[in-house]
């Protein structure tokens, strides 16, 4: 591991030959970069955190929808997305290849604050840098703008754009939601649904793609409701690990564990509401697996804003890959969206307040799935040690692809029937389970720690004999016998937690 680059190359590789990301996609005919396919674990992995997102926002009190990908023209008109959904692009004067100039910056001069240069600005830095083309070392052509929208054709001849995001499909339901809600607000519902956006260059893997699965959260609110929400009183003791816009500034970026309360008091959060939702985005990735230690959240300096934004905070991940990865935006975005939906459709999206119509605010959580999927991958990666002859996954137990294995001591029938009752019963009670006949105990082991799996279980012939199996824990490598009658109320306490693997032995 002699650099960021060999470490992501390794964690590549164990993905690639365990099942979970395969690509860039199609393989067959030498891929298009900005596409991966998920194998089989990947699968089982997206599912575990797509789940675990489901449950957040569900038990928050947010419903679910699901809206088309694709929306014509004037949707997209009105959204500010076709003027405003651009990226910063420079074109090699000697080769031609196309590079997005933020990204070329930051990768030669991490410490420089770009955020928020226009084009010339951009332009300037690479002159002064004197960055080249990494490809030919050519000199690289002013910075212009490139608009990410992936554009089709509906019927013969019209415009359509495929959703860079979830979000305006869902604020185009704003009039259904107020039949939906009886006309009170807030309101808050969320999607979980595949975006797409025409990356001139993608890199970095998983980190960037051209297609992917975004999940967003809207509130629907008014501005009396963003002061006084009671929700917050919940989390007042809350601590959050935050790095605001004004010690960025001062060239600070390590996290500072805040109290929700004391963030209000000192105005690093303006509204109750839009810090709850802060705390609520920092919670769905606890609840994807990832560690305190390898979490932060960074406030977007103004110069980072989009126009409308009143505020804009980021969650990002740790990764041995990459360094500090943004996987999540939570935002203010005012009432910019209803109000320009509602002056280019020419509906009313407005409510009554005390006499008069309001448009109401929208606040927002959003991020894509595949991103916190790879962070996730390389924050449980473990290398081969001593006690270990191989690299191993230690994922969370309650979002690892596979929970449980399930072993025949031999492959003999005598063990062989009791073994299949045991993996029936253990698919029964609702966990991914994987039944192994192959190769010794150990290789067996060995394969299940790869992959990320936390307990394997053995029946050898003393399960004959007295209805006992072994459990092995993946992390310690330790093992205890359980009764067959107590297995998945053991199995179920071990995955969430309330049972540790110490207090069986």
């Amino acid at each position: 591991m002699n650099s960021e680059r060999d470490f992501n190359e390794i964690i590549m590789s164990l993905a690639r030959k365990r099942g979970f990301i395969w690509g860039p996609s199609p393989e067959l005919y030498g891929g298009s970069s900005g596409f991966y396919d998920l194998g089989p674990l990947g699968k089982l992995l997206k599912n575990r955190l797509e789940n675990q997102i489901r449950a957040a926002f569900v038990r928050a009190n947010f419903w679910e929808v699901e809206c088309p990908t694709v929306s014509p023209r004037e949707v997209w008109l009105a959204s500010g997305h076709l003027e405003g959904f651009i990226d910063p692009v420079t074109e090699c004067t000697k080769c031609g290849q196309i590079y997005r100039a933020d990204n070329l910056i930051a990768e030669k001069s991490p410490e420089m604050n770009i955020a928020g240069l226009n084009a010339d600005g951009l332009t300037e830095t690479i002159r002064k840098i004197g960055l080249v083309c990494p490809s030919c070392k050519g000199d690289l052509g002013p910075v212009q703008a490139y608009n990410l929208m992936m554009q089709t054709r509906l019927g013969l001849n019209q415009e359509a754009y495929l959703r860079p995001e979830t979000a305006t499909t869902t604020y185009l339901l704003f009039k259904r939601f107020l039949t939906f809600f009886r006309d009170k607000l807030p309101a808050a519902v969320f999607q979980i649904g595949k975006a797409y956006r025409n990356e001139i260059s993608p890199r970095q893997g998983m980190l960037r793609l051209r297609e992917f699965t975004q999940t967003e959260g809207q509130i629907f609110l008014l501005e009396k409701d963003e002061m006084d929400w009671s929700q917050f009183h919940d989390i007042t003791d809350e601590k959050l690990p935050l790095v605001t816009y004004k010690a960025q500034e001062k060239g600070k970026f390590d996290s500072i564990m805040t109290k929700m309360s004391d963030a209000v008091k000192n105005g690093f959060f303006q509204k109750p509401a839009y810090a709850w939702c802060v705390h609520l985005a920092y919670t769905i990735f606890r609840q994807m697996g990832f560690s305190d230690e390898k979490m932060r959240l960074r406030q977007h300096l103004p110069t980072e804003r989009a126009h409308y934004a009143a505020d804009a905070w980021d969650v990002e991940i740790h990764t041995e890959s990459f360094g500090w990865v943004e996987c999540c935006g939570i935002h203010d975005r005012g009432n910019y969206d209803l109000s320009r939906h509602q002056e280019f459709s020419k509906q009313n999206l407005s409510v009554k307040v005390d006499k008069e119509y309001v448009v109401p605010e929208v606040l927002e959580i959003a991020f894509g799935i595949e991103r916190p999927l790879f962070c996730l991958i390389d924050n449980s990666f473990r290398p081969e040690s001593k006690e270990r002859d191989t690299d191993w996954l230690q994922f969370p137990p309650e979002v690892a692809p596979i929970q449980v294995a399930v072993f025949p001591l031999m492959g003999k029938p005598e063990l062989l029937t009791p073994s299949e009752k045991i993996y029936d019963a253990v698919m029964d009670a609702g966990f991914v389970a994987q039944f192994d006949v192959g190769g010794s105990i150990g290789k067996r082991y060995r394969r299940q720690d790869e992959v990320g799996t936390p307990f394997c279980i053995t029946i050898d012939y003393t399960t004959i004999e007295d209805e006992t199996i072994t459990v092995r824990d993946r992390d310690t490598m330790e093992q205890v016998r359980v009764h067959t009658s107590d297995l998945t109320k053991v199995l179920r306490g071990l995955v969430r937690g309330t049972i540790q693997f110490n207090s069986l032995k």
